[in-house]
Order: C-alpha cells, then structure tokens, then sequence
C-alpha cells in the first residue's frame, strides 16, 4: 500500500478494499496551534498520524501529518501523535500550510 493510498483511506478519498479507522483524540492547544491526533490502526498496529490547525489572518487553515512510526498501543500513538506535531510546529512553523500534507 503506497502513501497515496494511505491518505486516501485516511482522509475521505475512494480507494477500495479494506477500511482504516481513524479516531480522533482531544485537540490540544501548542503555541497557537491546535494539534488534533488522529492515529488510525494498520496491520494490527496504530500509524501516528494527526491534523494542525492554526488561525491565518480570519482563516483556520489545517494540515494533515502522518507518519512511519508505529505502536501497538492506541494511547502510545495518540502521545507520539503529539509529540511528532509539536516537532513539526518547531521545525517549520507557518511554513507547513504551504502544502496540502506534510
């Protein structure tokens, strides 16, 4: 499965066969941003995946992460979720709406 299949299932798009579960868990606020973890279960395991929003001159604008890290623990990956959006926030700040997914 390629990552554009991945975001396809994860994020609305039509891709057949099989379902991948996405929960959402609280949002939580990180220097303006509101980080929102959303780790969804893959082959028995949770992909840390999640969505930053951020208010832009009246606008919320919103991206959505996932990446390769996995746990076999839901609790685990919410944390890693966290964790991997305020290092993304760190590193690139305002940068990371430029694009649709990072």
């Amino acid at each position: 499965m390629g990552l554009g299949d991945i975001f396809g299932k994860l994020f609305g798009g039509g891709a057949s066969g099989g379902s991948t579960t996405v929960e959402e868990g609280e949002a939580v606020e990180h220097d303006g941003y509101t980080i929102v973890p959303a780790p969804f279960k893959e082959g028995g395991q949770f992909r840390t995946a999640g969505i930053i929003r951020r208010e832009i001159d009246g606008a919320v604008r919103e991206v959505r992460f996932i990446r390769a890290d996995n746990s076999s623990d839901r609790q685990a990956a919410m944390d890693h979720s966290l964790q991997k959006a305020r290092q993304i926030i760190a590193e690139q700040g305002e940068r990371i709406f430029e694009r649709e997914n990072i």
